[in-house]
């Protein structure tokens, strides 16, 4: 459970910080930001992860999606982690949807992925370990936020694992990777040609067979450049036919960027605290 400090600022009275540490889950480095709250001065807060999508870092919403200011209003940790394992000897591809930078939170199972890319367990089971025992975090008060590939990983953990994130929304998440070339081809690269094992990773597939005990709250840019590869009608559908509580807000005029994400994230904040007490 050792960790590395890169870096710690001050900012809207909390603290940003940015961490290193050596992931077994991986068998990398992985890098790491935490934003803690005022608040966390006087004892355990709320958590709220945010999954980024393609390309990202633990750096692209920690410095563009301007959520640090709402937290420490509301008294909620922020958790950025990176979006796959990193450095010499992990596998990569030349596209950029795939390998790293695309971890698409899922634990590989084929070659040459399956040895650093485990995603899904680092994001559910090492990580939250690490920054529970050297953080005041409150660990029965997690939700789970993200955008793009990131609205897909928050989605599919929180309905795998309701019991644990007491809330979740999503920004223009990845909402049927299985009938999209955002997803087919990474699902096949990482979990191989059985449809099977894809079904866990489909918001939308999930959203049919479980759905999830609370509200859900999802933006989609209504001029995302993007929407053939989202499918957002998919998971839309998927949640009227259940009857999922929630809302699915396509926003006028709105593209995939982070001043989309930025615009909205106040109200997903606010989403959270109402929710994590």
């Amino acid at each position: 459970m050792n960790f590395e400090t890169i870096s710690e600022n001050r900012s809207f009275g909390g603290t940003q910080g940015v961490y290193r540490h050596k992931s077994e889950a991986t068998g990398t480095d992985m890098t790491f930001a935490v934003y803690l709250p005022p608040a966390a001065r006087y004892g355990k807060v709320p958590v709220l992860w945010y999954l980024s999508g393609l390309t990202c870092t633990h750096e692209n919403a920690m410095t563009k999606a301007g959520a640090q200011e709402w937290a420490s209003e509301y008294g909620i940790a922020l958790i950025f982690p990176d979006t796959s394992p990193r450095g010499e000897g992990v596998a990569n591809d030349e596209a950029y949807d795939l390998g790293q930078g695309a971890g698409f939170y899922v634990d590989a199972t084929q070659e040459p992925w399956a040895p650093h890319f485990k995603m899904w367990h680092y994001v559910t089971h090492e990580l939250p370990e690490l920054v529970f025992t050297n953080f005041p975090l409150d660990r029965d008060a997690q939700g789970i936020t993200g955008h793009s590939m990131g609205g897909h990983g928050a989605l599919t953990i929180a309905m795998t694992l309701p019991e644990r994130y007491k809330s979740v929304s999503a920004f223009s998440p990845i909402a049927h990777p299985s009938e999209s070339d955002w997803g087919r081809k990474q699902l096949t690269a990482y979990l191989g040609n059985d449809k099977s094992a894809w079904a866990k990773h489909d918001a939308t597939l999930l959203m049919r067979d479980k759905g999830y005990p609370g509200e859900i709250l999802i933006d989609q840019g209504a001029a995302d450049q993007f929407l053939e590869l989202l499918k957002p009608e998919a998971l839309a559908h998927a949640m009227a036919e259940r009857r999922q509580p929630g809302e699915f807000r396509m926003q006028q005029g709105y593209d995939h960027s982070y001043f989309f994400v930025q615009t909205f994230m106040a109200e997903h904040v606010r989403w959270h605290a109402e929710r994590l007490g």
